[in-house]
């Protein structure tokens, strides 16, 4: 399982951009495709919004992908 540690002064990340960071979707516009096809689950439970705010503990999977913990 993959860690992403949160910024300094931070206490989340939004769903669309942890994805474009750990490299699951090329670009910003393609993370509202991969939401939509159900590829995507946060803590177990699908999950299609892109503003989603992950904090600490969170896991997101992403079918093809390693598992990532924010952290």
């Amino acid at each position: 399982m993959r860690t992403v540690d949160l910024r300094p002064g931070e206490d989340s990340i939004r769903l669309g951009q942890l994805l474009k960071l750990v490299d699951a979707v090329p670009t910003g516009a393609q993370v509202k495709d991969v939401l939509v096809s159900g590829a995507v689950t946060v803590n177990g439970e699908p999950e299609e919004r892109r503003g989603r705010q992950l904090r600490s503990g969170d896991v997101v999977s992403v079918e093809g992908h390693e598992d990532v913990r924010v952290r």
